[in-house]
């Protein structure tokens, strides 16, 4: 059944899954509502790496301060912080090939209860290419993805089997979302917590997945 619960808006999904960030922690930020994770970091030690070649990302800069040479993975114009460095796109991927990055907020077209992530293309619309998804799914130590429960129809994005081409199987650890936040399981989503004035018969009755 299609819903309508609004729950969460994209800056405090995203201000949640900052939430998940702990000090000394090499991040990566996927495009869409991940992006926005990189303002509500505060205080917090972490170093935000993009694929295109930067390490030490700052957050949005204010308008009139943007620099159009600093962007992120996303083409968005960003800051860049007293230790950031910079490297080609080889050295980027190094880093997240080889394990370095401790975690990867993504976003999500589709995630399915086991874990598989459906985030890099709609059949039958033009494509650029994966990008570094499927590079960073499969080469960091956690995956997080941030993304709306529903989509514009109503309909659940949170499945138990994804139907568009799939980035990665297995690969996704906890999901948040606008209606709550859930771990997956080998018996399917763990309701971990709900949105403010969220309740979980209303999770279960938006979400195709099963919930344990």
């Amino acid at each position: 059944m299609p819903c309508s619960i609004k729950g969460w808006d994209r800056n405090q999904m995203a201000a949640r899954a900052a939430q998940e960030l702990e000090d000394g922690m090499y991040v990566n930020l996927g495009i869409g509502i991940p992006t926005l994770v990189a303002n509500y970091v505060g205080d917090k030690d972490i170093t935000l790496q993009s694929e295109n070649g930067m390490l030490g990302m700052g957050p949005f800069p204010f308008a009139g301060e943007e620099d159009a040479d600093l962007i992120n993975a996303g083409k968005q114009t960003i800051t860049e912080l007293n230790r950031t460095s910079y490297f080609d796109s080889a050295t980027s991927f190094g880093m997240i090939r080889g394990g370095k990055i401790a975690a990867a907020i993504l976003g999500a077209m589709e995630v399915s209860e086991n874990g598989d992530l459906a985030n890099w293309m709609i059949p039958g619309k033009l494509v650029k290419g994966m990008g570094g998804a499927m590079d960073l799914v499969a080469g960091v130590g956690r995956v997080i993805v941030v993304m709306d429960h529903t989509n514009k129809h109503g309909d659940s994005k949170v499945l138990k089997n994804c139907t568009l081409p799939l980035t990665g199987k297995g690969v996704v650890d906890r999901i948040i979302t606008n209606l709550g936040v859930f771990d997956v399981t080998e018996h399917g989503l763990s309701i971990v917590e709900c949105a403010d004035g969220v309740t979980p018969e209303e999770i279960i009755g938006a979400t195709e997945a099963t919930i344990v």
